[in-house]
């Protein structure tokens, strides 16, 4: 099976399987190629339902928890987007294709991986602006934000990004102390500055590490 194959089949088993609800997300995913954002020597696996190493100990998540994600985030066009970690760039990829270009701001933690998702970005058709530091502080230069998006287990959701975050604004994150199970949950800010949470059932992700992290 070629890879153009491979991502059409793989886009088909995530909507057959309800991973992937919206025709905006069904777009991305056959849009953005799997195999620019992942190791060479492993790109026959660019199709494949399963999370795949990408370097410094991290992964990139399976397409399947991907989707879950964008789906639960509610994205539409011209929303401006913050991702806390950078990874290799394919969900920031994905993000901007949704969002629109120049929308998607995404903060990586490993100088590395920042430098890997730049070279790996060059592929993709659509601007995304990258920023190495401490993604558990946000990024205050291009706050508010309409969704922030953590691609980490968290403890909680950071107090930093729940400030950067606009009224009616939505925070999707894993959350869970215990770093071998979380929840995914998504939190809209209400007028008052806090939170109305609601989960998303269980998944497992690599810890958010950063001073309001791991």
């Amino acid at each position: 099976m070629d890879l153009d194959e491979g991502r059409s089949k793989l886009v088909n088993y995530l909507e057959r399987n309800g991973f992937i609800r919206s025709p905006d997300i069904r777009e991305a995913f056959l849009s953005v190629r799997r195999e620019h954002f992942i190791p060479s020597d492993i790109a026959s696996l660019s199709y494949e339902d399963t999370p795949l190493p990408i370097g410094e100990g991290q992964t990139i998540s399976a397409p399947s928890m991907i989707a879950i994600m964008l789906e639960v985030s509610d994205l539409g066009k011209g929303m401006k987007v913050l991702e806390v970690g950078a990874g290799s760039g394919y969900n920031a990829c994905l993000l901007a294709h949704i969002v629109g270009s120049g929308n998607v701001t995404s903060i990586e933690r490993i100088g590395p991986l920042l430098e890997l998702a730049r070279s790996n970005l060059r592929n993709c058709p659509r601007d995304v602006e990258l920023v190495l530091g401490d993604g558990t502080l946000g990024y205050e230069a291009n706050a508010p934000y309409d969704r922030i998006i953590i691609t980490a287990a968290s403890p909680d959701f950071p107090s930093p990004l729940i400030g950067q975050l606009k009224v009616n604004g939505k925070i999707i994150a894993p959350i869970g102390r215990d770093r071998m199970l979380q929840r995914l949950k998504v939190g809209t800010k209400a007028e008052d500055g806090n939170l109305l949470v609601k989960s998303h059932g269980s998944c497992v992700f690599v810890p958010l590490i950063g001073k309001f992290g791991f």
